[in-house]
């Protein structure tokens, strides 16, 4: 990523005997697992700074569980089948990459299903789960890797790193920005808030579509031109000379297509190796971000609360 989103129900207990409230915990209990992780931040507002969702395109809210525990949050387009954008708590990272088991969103095919994210079946994937969203044959062969919004390089638990292996984190991205400047501005970013920052470190990772839309597989998966990143830290260290234009807050927008115009990310072949050439990642203040961001969707676009700055 950078400079390389249960409803719980409260219930009412009225405590006229000691039977009723026996009756109503237990019914808690067996609804539990029905709670909703699809359609709603609300269960994992604490990934957002101050609990404030961006404001930007509409989507599906998606709150990311993995082995019983919210991991991150997305906001989901059913149609393109990829996310508008994923926001997540940034950690140091520990350890190497886990392995690639890829994943899928259940109550996106099943309204009642559970809110684990579930491993692809080694054969055939279900027919609900095919039409919801993308799965794994949509990547096979496409010339596009499956680029992470919500990277597994800018978390420490291993369980949330594994997390971020679903494909509703993932938008296609060429390799050439994956594994050039893109993953060198991810690399960037984890060393600068690992060093300066002091408290919790919000980053919300999304695309910047096409003006007309370009597709995997016959319109199955939408292809985005650029990704953007920016990210929020509240409570950082005296800084040097040369950093303190970062923060709290800062972005980056990379190329997706080199030939793109470059009226937003401008082609430097001085600065990059020449196979990366028309993948080049422009670093950029918040507003400036949000900027291009409005005038591409066509709508307000704002990501964090009164701009990462403290009341």
């Amino acid at each position: 990523m950078f400079g390389r989103f249960k409803q719980t129900t409260f219930i009412m207990v009225s405590y006229h005997t000691a039977v009723q409230a026996v009756s109503l915990l237990a019914l808690a209990v067996w609804c539990f697992p029905c709670r909703a992780d699809v359609g709603t931040f609300d269960p994992c507002k604490d990934f957002f700074y101050h609990a404030w969702f961006p404001k930007g395109p509409l989507g599906v809210p998606i709150c990311q569980r993995y082995l019983n525990q919210y991991r991150f949050a997305s906001l989901y387009n059913k149609t393109r089948r990829t996310p508008w954008f994923s926001a997540y708590i940034y950690t140091p990272p520990v350890g190497k990459r886990p392995k690639e088991v890829w994943k899928y969103e259940p109550q996106l095919a099943y309204a009642k299903a559970d809110g684990n994210m579930v491993s692809f079946p080694h054969g055939k994937v279900d027919q609900n789960v095919v039409e919801s969203q993308a799965v794994q044959l949509d990547y096979i062969n496409s010339s596009y890797t499956r680029g992470h919004l919500n990277p597994s390089l800018h978390h420490q638990n291993p369980q949330d790193r594994e997390s971020t292996f679903t494909l509703t984190n993932v938008v296609p991205q060429k390799l050439k920005s994956n594994d050039g400047p893109w993953a060198d501005m991810e690399n960037h970013v984890s060393q600068v808030l690992s060093t300066y920052c002091m408290g919790k470190a919000y980053i919300v990772t999304g695309v910047i579509p096409y003006q007309k839309d370009r597709w995997l597989r016959e319109r199955r998966v939408a292809v985005p031109e650029y990704l953007w990143s920016a990210y929020c830290c509240p409570s950082y260290k005296t800084l040097p000379e040369n950093l303190t234009d970062i923060f709290p807050t800062f972005a980056a927008v990379g190329r997706n297509d080199p030939n793109s115009t470059e009226e937003i990310v401008p082609i430097d072949r001085g600065k990059y190796k020449k196979k990366f050439w028309g993948y080049d990642v422009r670093l950029m203040p918040l507003r400036t971000l949000e900027m291009h961001l409005q005038k591409k969707y066509g709508t307000v676009f704002s990501i964090f609360h009164n701009q990462c700055s403290e009341p």
